[in-house]
Order: structure tokens, then sequence, then C-alpha cells
């Protein structure tokens, strides 16, 4: 089992953190056994085929464990290096890196009315909506509507997202809404004259070594793609093709979902964030940007921060991940969750929705997976929160 660990490592680069900053190499090997006795668990209850769990410092990975194939048929076994359909995960590792950028510039200006850079974007009280409102989903936009059952032109497709209604003034509540965070995608592409997936290329992920990460990958990927469902739209199992119909039905290419990547790549742009928007003398934004963007915007209101979501009740951060940590999830069976107090992050990317998006056994799994890194690593800090809470400590191994 934890030679399984160690051979995914050899993919990573090693992490050597001075002796009395560094977890003992019992304790990483305890999580290394736990992760793993958890995936293993979730892919014999036919959670999904497969998984990788990464747990990781501001220097590097600790631990890398993987369970499964990429499919239930006969396939090659999940590692780092498998290409997973991020979902929404696309949101935070592309669109909101790419509004962070351009609000660090003065290019965006998150309290500006969204007609200010989409004069088009046009309707009953549209000119109250702020980017702000969008990128904190409280645009007053539905969540999603289904167009690409239209099976019309992805310009046509777009049209119809310009064209949807506000269902509330913006503010009133948080709606989670794929259409805001559409617009933002077109923002981004608005304000930087590049198109999402090439400015994205240029300035996030290629200089972050997110080497794997990107929209529409080509043919020759498609045999480290973990397969996603049978889609009853598009009557075939998907591999390389979005999951998102309505990413699809826009060319692939969103703010909202499309983006395909590996465990190393999400690693590094988690490890990112841990060194305060710089990695290997490159830098995606500020320290002071990273901040603005990853706190919790009204904790009365919803526990979004801009772009990012933060710990709440019954979240997939756990029972231990506490603000002012921050993260988020993909329908696909993908997460990420980042604790700067304690310099951890925890990337999980599973293909949860094959064969069918009717598999719903990933959020045990999610909150099993963070808990048993800081169970391992902080028992302090979870011992203190199971006295305030007088709440059990979960199991090890059971999802």
């Amino acid at each position: 089992m934890l030679r399984r660990h160690r051979l995914l490592l050899q993919f990573l680069p090693i992490l050597a953190l001075p002796a009395q900053h560094a977890p003992s190499r019992a304790a990483r090997d305890s999580l290394a056994a736990q992760l793993q006795s958890i995936l293993d668990a979730a892919v014999r209850d036919s959670a999904f085929p497969g998984a990788v769990a990464i747990v990781s410092t501001h220097r590097g990975p600790l631990v890398a464990v993987a369970s499964g194939h990429l499919d239930w048929s006969p396939s090659p076994r999940a590692d780092v290096n498998t290409m997973w359909d991020m979902a929404s995960l696309t949101k935070v590792i592309g669109m909101t890196s790419a509004m962070m950028q351009l609000v660090e510039q003065g290019r965006v200006d998150l309290d500006a009315p969204v007609q200010r850079y989409l004069p088009e974007w046009t309707g009953a009280n549209k000119e109250r909506v702020t980017v702000r409102h969008l990128i904190t989903h409280q645009s007053g936009l539905p969540a999603f509507k289904q167009y690409f059952k239209n099976n019309v032109s992805p310009d046509s497709t777009l049209a119809l997202f310009f064209a949807t209604p506000l269902d509330t003034l913006p503010g009133v509540r948080m709606v989670y809404s794929d259409i805001g965070a559409i617009l933002l995608g077109k923002i981004v592409e608005r304000v930087s004259g590049e198109s999402l997936d090439r400015y994205l290329a240029r300035h996030v992920f290629r200089p972050l070594g997110m080497r794997d990460t990107r929209f529409r990958p080509p043919p020759e990927l498609r045999g480290r793609i973990a397969p996603t469902e049978r889609d009853p739209w598009r009557n075939r199992l998907l591999v390389g093709e979005v999951h998102d119909e309505n990413a699809y039905a826009l060319g692939g290419v969103s703010a909202h979902a499309g983006l395909f990547s590996t465990a190393h790549d999400v690693e590094r742009l988690a490890r990112t964030y841990l060194n305060g928007g710089s990695l290997d003398g490159r830098r995606l934004a500020k320290s002071s940007t990273i901040t603005l963007f990853t706190t919790v915007v009204d904790s009365t209101f919803s526990s979004r921060a801009l772009g990012w979501d933060t710990p709440s009740e019954n979240s997939s951060a756990g029972h231990y991940f506490k603000r002012p940590a921050f993260g988020h999830t993909g329908f696909t069976g993908t997460s990420i969750w980042i604790a700067p107090q304690h310099d951890l992050a925890v990337v999980l990317l599973t293909n949860r929705v094959n064969p069918t998006r009717e598999h719903s056994r990933i959020g045990p799994v999610r909150i099993a997976v963070a808990d048993a890194a800081m169970r391992a690593l902080f028992p302090d800090v979870v011992r203190g929160i199971d006295a305030a809470t007088s709440s059990p400590t979960p199991q090890p191994g059971r999802p």
C-alpha cells in the first residue's frame, strides 16, 4: 500500500522541509494508508472507477495516492498524470485566475456594472448587476438553462445565455449560477482581447508549469483521459469531450466548465496559492489579491468568496477545514481545498459520473479525504475542534 503512494510520488517533486517543520515520516505514512483505504473502499463501492488524491504544502506534495482505473472496463490505472474533466473547477482554475489578474491590473472593476464590459447584455434590471454580483453568485440569474437541447451553433447558444432574464434583483440571494460564470468568461475575453483558452494558456497555465491543463484536449491524449458519462444526449461514452452539455454546446471552451487537468497540475495551482500567488519565480497574482478573492464576502449571507467557496456546515471541506480555508468542487467528482493557516492543500480528482451522473457517493469520500489529512497532520487542531463541538472524530478509512 505504502509502496503504491511512493511510486506516485516519483512523478512529483520530492518535498524536503526542515525537520522541525516537516510532518514526520510516520504521519505521512499513516496519512497515505488512510487515503489509500478511503479511495480503495470507494472504488469497491462503485463511487467511481478511479481517483487520485494529493496532500500538499507550499513546498510540494506530502502524499499522493491513487486507486482504481480510468474506466470500469479494462483501462490504465489512475495516477497523477491522468487527465480528468474538471467540471466546475474550471471556474476557479481558469476564470477566477484570469479575473484576479485583470482586477489587480485595474482592467476590471469588481464594482462596475457588467454592462461596462458587455454593453449588449441588456434586459430588466441588468444595469444594476455588477461584476462582484456575478463572481459571488448574487446576480439574480438562474442557476442554468438547458440551452444545449436547442442543438444550435455555439454563437447562437451564447446569445441565448445573454438573453436569459434575471430571476431576482441582484444582491437578494445567492444562487450558484453557471450563467454568471459564462458572462465572466466573456468579460475576460472582451477586456484582454484574447479568447479565454488562449488567455489562460499564456498567462496562467504555461507560467505555472501546468503543462496538461487545457480545453478540448487533442485525440492523441485520449489514452490518459478518464472517461466520464455514457451521455444520453450525445449517445456515447465521453472521453476527452467536456461532460457539461452547455459547455459542449458553446464549443467546448467556457468559463463555467470545459477544462481538463491532472492532479500534478492542480497541485501546482494550489501550491501557488500557498506561496502567496507565486511559484518557481512566476507570479499568478499578488498576495493581497489572493486574500481578496479567497476571503468570505459576507458569512451571514453565504459562504462564497470571489469565485471561490469557503467551508460551511456539511460542505465537502469536512469537519476540520475552517476559514480562512477556501475551495471548490466539480460535478464530475473533482475538488480542491486549501487552508493557508495550516499550509495545507488537499486535491481529489475522480470521474464519479462514470458511467452515470446518478452516482452520488462522492460526498462522503470528499469529507473523509479532507478529515484524514487534518487528523494525520494536525491532531491537536482536530482534538480541539472535536472537544469544542463534542462530536466524535470520524473513523479513518470509512468514506
